[in-house]
């Protein structure tokens, strides 16, 4: 793709901005109330399951709660028995059977409990992972939909942030935080009905020590944030500069960079070590602070509850009671002020997603779509006007005939139109005006899929994934033969090479198929577009980055693909179109000339200029 063209589109994010985006702890999302309405909307159809959760949570809590008063119970009964014995009554004594008792009846209400909690964690885990398996669900049926020019205005890290961190993290919030929230606000509220049994002023002692946790953690949270947004920032830095010098570290090497690299991965380590050293350190003074202050309600609840029991007016197991519901309280308390603020981000990350799922998608194929049932390749622009950006035209008013079998060359200074033009053939982008039309039928009438079965392409950038030689052969056609596969590859004069490996057809291409020379490469990709047997074939730049010895196999491979097939050659080099039965000579987005190369050359005009520009450097190179 052109320089020219790349800057007619949209502008997306480069790798230089620190790799792929995510969610930073404390970010808020623009609009959080509709994105958690339309969050909960995937919730609905399990508002059953999350009934019987909270039931669950509820049961759960309440076993919980009741116990220390139960226990206190214990501790009272305990405490008159000594006290009756130092006072010497007559047959006074500890009742052991009482206590034993009591704490058989506590460990059946913490077995219990924790069986209730099982139940709702199993349930909250099958909820949340139905969820984000609708989500995904979703999220690749529509980049299945979107065009062309998303992914062309997206980068690969960012687009992968939304399908898979961004999920994650509300997957995460769904099944761990939002549990814990229901958990939290049961027991809260249990608790302050349980202390309000037992006593409402010393029930009042600790509520009162409540709007001082509260601006302890807002203190600390508010803080904090603004480190932990720079410890996101400075992580999403260190990525991008070690996936650059790595996957560049040949041309670090080459320039003589080392120092250099180790020297700006130190700065921006040290900026991570520092951002994160900071967040860490306040997030982590929450704990102990919470600690402090319900320590302080502690003492006041331990000096009034004594004063209570020596009154009279409470037993000495409720203050015990009431001092453990004292503990129980701050914490869900922390874990409730700590959840909202994961939820703020999950929220924003739920709004990544959506902004995902409403983009713009290809315009809908038609109910009554055509078929080519017997294609011969012919093809027609008919008045193609296009551009990236609707007040930019990059091609204006294009005409092309094309009869079945010709082999029909594009060419023309970077920048001018010559990727975008087949771009517009597979229909990846829309047509701003005018008309294509394969074998007389328009390309907008037709399925996209069926559309794109015509097609077989052979680019420069030559794509093969991790897997078999022949699974990447056999790529080119579904259900495909062994021998099938061995016929293709040796119309693309490929097989030699593949049975000088050790494997052969067996061999596996690791993920950048690094272990095969581009120009086997291609080879490859040559037998796949063979394979697939297509009526048209697109070849961009296919011999641009090759070897001459190399280039002649490629040449050879791609006569053979050719052969009755409708054919459009993009290419630099015109030494290699100088056969074509057209040549299309594009400039600025528009056709200029069009011709056989012997005619173009007579013309002397713009073909001609290129051609003798070229020719004259290669002399210059011969004689040098």
């Amino acid at each position: 793709m052109s320089e020219k063209e790349r800057k007619n589109r949209p502008a997306g994010r480069s790798r230089s901005q620190g790799g792929p985006a995510s969610i930073m702890p404390g970010e808020k999302a623009k609009n959080f109330k509709g994105s958690l309405k339309r969050l909960i909307q995937y919730l609905k159809p399990r508002k059953i399951t999350l009934i019987f959760i909270l039931l669950m949570a509820i049961l759960s809590t309440i076993f919980s709660i009741v116990s220390p008063k139960i226990l206190g119970k214990a501790t009272t009964k305990l405490f008159e028995g000594i006290i009756a014995m130092s006072k010497g009554v007559p047959n006074a004594k500890i009742d052991f059977h009482y206590i034993t008792q009591i704490l058989l009846i506590l460990a059946g209400f913490y077995i219990i409990s924790a069986l209730f909690s099982y139940i709702q964690q199993y349930l909250m885990a099958g909820v949340a992972q139905k969820v984000v398996l609708d989500m995904r669900a979703q999220i690749n049926s529509k980049l299945s939909r979107l065009p062309l020019k998303y992914f062309d205005s997206q980068t690969h890290g960012e687009i992968l942030s939304r399908a898979t961190n961004d999920v994650d993290n509300i997957s995460t919030t769904l099944q761990q935080s939002l549990a814990q929230l229901i958990t939290s606000v049961v027991t809260i509220v249990g608790v302050i009905v349980m202390m309000l049994t037992i006593s409402p002023w010393l029930t009042l002692i600790t509520i009162v020590t409540l709007p001082l946790s509260v601006l302890v953690v807002k203190g600390v949270a508010t803080r904090s944030q603004k480190y932990f947004k720079g410890q996101q920032k400075s992580l999403g830095d260190m990525n991008g500069h070690v996936e650059e010098m790595y996957t560049g570290h040949k041309i670090v090497k080459a320039f003589g960079l080392e120092e250099q690299t180790l020297k700006d991965f130190d700065e921006i380590n040290e900026n991570l070590y520092l951002s994160g050293w900071k967040a860490q350190f306040l997030s982590g003074m929450i704990m102990p602070l919470m600690s402090f202050v319900s320590n302080i309600g502690y003492v006041f609840v331990c000096v009034v509850g004594g004063i209570f029991v020596s009154n009279g007016k409470i037993k000495i197991g409720d203050v015990q009671a009431f001092i453990q519901y004292t503990r129980q309280f701050s914490q869900p308390i922390a874990q409730t002020a700590n959840i909202a603020n994961i939820i703020q981000s999950t929220i924003a990350c739920a709004e990544r997603v959506f902004e995902l799922l409403d983009e713009q998608e290809e315009v809908p194929e038609i109910q009554n779509a055509k078929m080519v049932m017997y294609p011969r390749g012919a093809v027609q622009f008919e008045h193609v006007n296009f551009g990236y950006k609707e007040d930019s035209m990059l091609i204006k008013d294009m005409n092309i005939d094309v009869s079945p079998g010709q082999s029909i060359a594009i060419v023309g200074p970077t920048g001018a139109g010559k990727t975008t033009l087949i771009n517009l053939f597979m229909r990846f982008y829309e047509l701003n005006g005018g008309a294509i039309k394969i074998d007389g039928v328009n390309i907008t009438d037709m399925k996209r899929g069926d559309l794109r079965s015509k097609f077989g392409m052979v680019l420069q950038d030559t794509w093969l994934f991790n897997g078999t030689i022949r699974d990447n052969i056999a790529y080119g056609r579904e259900g495909a033969t062994e021998e099938e596969i061995i016929t293709a590859s040796k119309a693309a004069h490929a097989d030699h090479f593949i049975r000088t490996l050790p494997d052969g057809y067996n061999t596996i291409l690791n993920e950048e198929a690094s272990n095969i020379s581009h120009g086997q490469k291609q080879l490859l990709t040559i037998a796949r577009a063979i394979l697939a047997n297509p009526s048209i074939l697109i070849l961009d730049e296919a011999t641009s980055s090759v070897d001459t010895r190399t280039e002649i196999y490629i040449q050879k491979a791609m006569n053979e693909l050719m052969k009755g097939r409708t054919s459009f050659v993009i290419a630099h080099r015109l030494s290699t179109i100088r056969d074509a039965d057209l040549i299309l000579v594009m400039n600025n987005g528009s056709m200029i000339e069009k011709g056989t190369h012997e005619r173009l050359l007579k013309q002397g005009g713009f073909y001609a200029d290129l051609y003798n520009s070229q020719f004259y450097q290669v002399m210059e190179k011969v004689v040098v």
